[in-house]
């Protein structure tokens, strides 16, 4: 008798701990998830950021990492200054044009601008996966790019931003 309530009792012991285990592994997954994933989607944005900057100065987006990060860290902007009230008719308007660094811009001085293509916590074994090109809307054409985690934390959600099929540069975790 005293042999089974042992036995039992090893066996409750075991069986908690299993329910145990089998409800914290998925919380401990998700923590993990939007730990990492709150770094993959910062980076996505950049890589957004620095591809809108890219296309307002080339008139076009690229899928090139070299092109991208020459631009980003030896680029410039036109920035049209504009003095005085252009709705007052007896105002006097100066308009100067100064280039900009887009660095200085875009990101902080800090941020490594050679780290943009690869994905979070891979050692920098993995890009992102980046495409640009042409799409018809409505009989317009529209540059598109597209820009996708190539080593997911949880492949049943991969992260992207942009689209080649449609005209949106949103993330798809917007």
């Amino acid at each position: 008798m005293k042999i089974i309530r042992i036995a039992l009792g090893v066996v409750i012991v075991v069986l908690a701990f299993l329910i145990y285990k089998g409800i914290n592994e998925p919380i401990q997954f998700n923590k993990e998830k939007a730990y990492r994933y709150s770094f993959v989607i910062q980076k996505l944005k950049d890589l957004r950021t620095a591809q809108i900057a890219y296309k307002s100065v080339n008139g076009s987006y690229t899928d090139n990492y070299d092109s991208l990060l020459n631009f980003v860290k030896n680029g410039e902007f036109l920035l049209i200054k504009q003095i005085g009230n252009p709705d007052d008719s007896t105002a006097v308007i100066i308009r100067d044009s100064i280039y900009i660094s887009v660095r200085d811009s875009l990101f902080p001085k800090s941020y490594e601008i050679d780290s943009l293509p690869f994905v979070p916590f891979t050692n920098g074994k993995s890009k992102f996966k980046m495409s640009a090109g042409e799409v018809e809307k409505g009989k317009v054409k529209v540059k598109v790019f597209e820009i996708v985690d190539t080593e997911p934390f949880d492949p049943t959600e991969v992260l992207k931003v942009g689209s080649m099929t449609e005209p949106s540069n949103a993330g798809n975790w917007e």
